[in-house]
């Protein structure tokens, strides 16, 4: 086949071309920091990438959702605190009270601190986190205490229709993010501070012992949903470490399956640059010649 000179400037310019996008691709590669930039680059690496970065987007997800937890229980844990310290501070007063050296106006003054402890008590009991009642079960809309005076709890308290409000932290896996409505604030607790308030106001307090006994029984229930939360924050804690091992890993593998190396992107531009400048050599020596030369 006859080889004309069209041929070779169209062969030239062709080559030239493909020269450029090589380069250009390696420019691209250096100034982003990945192996590509479009899925036509490489359908591969991109439906790869896709893959890891939907794994990686979930792990932040459930990592903010272990902040949401870690709110609800160190504030349920300063509620459960605050309340104990409370009834302890209750338990003292009833003890003082029983004192037969008391006065009936000492022990009226012991009963309006105790009218106050409970006050406190009822604001703890309707704390709220993010417009969120945290001891109210999933009914987080409805405060805990609905009356002050006398104080009174929400009805469906120790309803089975109040359920744990419960948190995603991995995939299909929830953790319990409230305590127990029924067994921390509850109605049994606010009644015997006001039977022993009562007593003390009253000329002769009777069944003191009675009502100790009973207030050490809400403590104790107390004390073990604070032992139970306690467990389950120890959980938290062994899972945020697991996720944060995830989030490295899945970090990593992203990493390698789309970032470029650096190195070697920039050996394969300068052996680009030397061929292509031997090809525009080339192709000046090619192209150059013309009728005007051959007659000097």
């Amino acid at each position: 086949m006859r080889v004309t000179q069209s041929m070779l400037s169209s062969n030239s310019l062709r080559n030239l071309s493909e020269s450029y996008r090589r380069m250009g691709k390696y420019e691209d590669q250096l100034a982003t920091g990945k192996k590509i930039n479009k899925p036509s680059d490489d359908p591969v690496v991109a439906m790869k990438g896709m893959y890891y970065r939907s794994n990686l987007t979930e792990i932040e997800q459930y990592k903010r959702n272990l902040s949401e937890l870690y709110l609800w229980m160190e504030n349920s844990e300063a509620g459960i605190d605050q309340a104990n310290s409370a009834l302890q501070r209750v338990r003292e007063l009833t003890i003082q009270g029983q004192n037969d050296t008391n006065s009936p106006d000492d022990r009226k003054a012991i009963a309006r601190e105790i009218e106050q402890l409970q006050q406190s008590l009822a604001a703890t009991a309707n704390t709220k986190i993010g417009g969120r009642y945290i001891f109210h079960g999933t009914d987080v809309m409805k405060p805990v205490v609905t009356s002050e005076n006398p104080v009174e709890v929400a009805d469906n308290l120790t309803s089975d229709k109040i359920n744990n409000y419960q948190i995603e932290v991995s995939r299909g896996v929830f953790m319990k993010a409230n305590v127990n409505p029924g067994n921390v604030f509850n109605q049994e607790m606010f009644d015997t501070v006001q039977k022993i308030q009562e007593q003390l106001e009253s000329p002769d307090p009777q069944g003191m012992d009675q009502l100790l006994d009973d207030l050490d029984k809400v403590m104790n229930t107390l004390s073990a949903e604070r032992s139970e939360l306690g467990a389950r924050y120890n959980r938290l804690e062994m899972v945020e470490t697991r996720l944060g091992q995830q989030e490295v890993m899945a970090t990593k593998i992203l990493s390698d399956n789309e970032d470029a190396d650096i190195e070697r992107v920039i050996m394969d531009l300068k052996s680009q640059e030397s061929v292509h400048r031997a090809a525009l050599s080339v192709s000046a020596r090619v192209i150059q010649p013309t009728l005007m030369d051959f007659l000097r």
